[in-house]
């Protein structure tokens, strides 16, 4: 990873991590909010791959752990978005991604991401396991990174596009 394409991203995370804890409360949904910091990671997994974004994934749930108002174990977010940048990061392909191939990779990753934190908390005595409050706020969760989806990916995809340093193709 250089420099540049490691201090953007981590920019990227930090404009998500603010905006995330400080204007999405407004509108939040029984109390769950976009996770904007999951949705740049899931960017980097498929414009960048499986590493760089699992590595993004360590450095943003750490942040998303330690941000204000944290009220759970640090760690938590950390795991969970390593497990969504390296899934999500299993789909990249050489080509561009498909809007729809997009879409359902935020849907699994925000599944996913949403489902370790949850249960990690649970298992951790953080609250109680209650399979239908579990599933709801996961539903939630799910619904709001994917009406984002089309607002942040595109922009977020293009960056990270950007800072890809060109291929030399090798003759077959």
């Amino acid at each position: 990873m250089n420099l540049v394409r490691g201090l953007v991203a981590l920019a990227a995370v930090l404009v998500a991590l603010v905006l995330q804890v400080t204007v999405f409360p407004q509108p939040a949904w029984n109390g769950i909010v976009p996770n904007l910091v999951l949705l740049v990671v899931v960017a980097a997994a498929l414009t960048r791959g499986a590493q760089f974004a699992a590595t993004l994934g360590f450095v943003a749930g750490v942040l998303l752990d330690l941000a204000p108002p944290a009220d759970h174990v640090a760690g938590q977010w950390a795991l969970a978005l390593v497990l969504v940048g390296y899934v999500a990061g299993r789909v990249q392909q050489e080509v561009r991604p498909s809007a729809t191939a997009v879409v359902a990779t935020v849907a699994a990753s925000s599944f996913l991401g949403t489902s370790v934190f949850a249960l990690l908390g649970a298992a951790l005595g953080e609250v109680p396991l209650d399979v239908a409050t579990l599933l709801g706020v996961i539903g939630v969760s799910v619904l709001w990174d994917v009406l984002l989806t089309p607002f942040v990916l595109p922009l977020l995809m293009g960056m990270f596009r950007r800072l890809e340093p060109e291929r030399e193709r090798v003759p077959a």
